[in-house]
């Protein structure tokens, strides 16, 4: 009974949709997937929205569709985060287009295959530029803006920054060095008594059509609809969560996993064996 309460109170809903209405948010990796649903839940809620990626057909289609669900402004930019000059000029772009920024969306991913980690260390320094490096560089030309908006930047992350996971050793590497960083950043904001607030989501797997196509073969857990992922992460900035999980129950996995850390071991061992035979 008690923690059905307790539950109950840490993820109930006081998101206000009045507050995003007119909000000047920059949304990276926003062509498809969890991106553009959330740039089209922006749109309804009457934000000003600059969106960003490398497919510059896809950004038009997006803009489109924003247009058409109520969105007050909407630009396009494209920007490849691979590339170490451009998520500064990307954000600058947003900036000088919105007059200032609210929210932060820090969306974009890098490309990754389903497998044993081959020993590629290069494979890893690029995976990283792109899903961590360059989330610092946009974070580190955020902060005055921020500052004077008061604003948010919301950090989309993943399970596989809380779990050390098989046959993704690099991208996972790169989301425990997302984690840490913005989970020490907090801490350092809360010190200087920041009015920007920093919100990390922890994402399950959600049924994008890139997540999809890798994963055939390797996995069978159920995936969450990008649209509600995208609501989410939307709710959990605005509200000015330090973290937040979707779906809700990936709090109690990784909860259950730092408690007993064996039952990962005892599931390998198994996997292991299936593997032998």
């Amino acid at each position: 009974m008690l923690v059905a309460a307790l539950t109950a109170y840490m993820w109930r809903d006081t998101f206000d949709p009045e507050s995003v209405r007119g909000a000047r948010v920059l949304i990276t990796g926003a062509s498809s997937g969890i991106g553009e649903q959330m740039a089209y839940h922006y749109a309804k809620f009457g934000a000003q929205i600059v969106i960003t990626a490398r497919r510059v057909n896809a950004l038009k289609t997006v803009v489109q569709k924003c247009e058409k669900l109520g969105a007050q402004k909407v630009m396009y930019v494209p920007g490849d985060m691979s590339d170490p000059a451009d998520p500064e000029r990307v954000f600058k772009y947003a900036v000088e287009n919105l007059g200032g920024l609210d929210f932060l969306v820090l969306n974009h991913v890098g490309n990754m295959n389903i497998e044993l980690w081959n020993g590629d260390a290069d494979h890893v320094r690029s995976l990283m530029q792109v899903n961590f490096v360059s989330f610092v560089q946009m974070a580190a030309a955020a902060f005055p803006v921020l500052e004077t908006s008061g604003g948010s930047i919301i950090v989309v992350s993943s399970l596989a920054g809380k779990l050390a996971s098989p046959f993704v050793a690099p991208y996972t590497s790169t989301k425990f060095a997302m984690n840490g960083f913005f989970g020490a950043l907090q801490n350092e904001l809360a010190i200087k008594k920041s009015n920007v607030s920093v919100s990390i989501l922890i994402l399950g797997l959600i049924d994008t059509e890139a997540a999809m196509n890798k994963i055939k073969g390797f996995n069978t857990m159920t995936a969450y609809p990008a649209s509600e992922a995208a609501l989410s992460i939307i709710k959990a900035g605005a509200t000015r969560q330090k973290e937040a999980y979707y779906p809700w129950f990936h709090y109690f996995t990784c909860l259950i996993n730092n408690i007993f850390p064996f039952g990962k071991d005892i599931l390998l061992s198994s996997l292991s064996a299936e593997n032998k035979e």
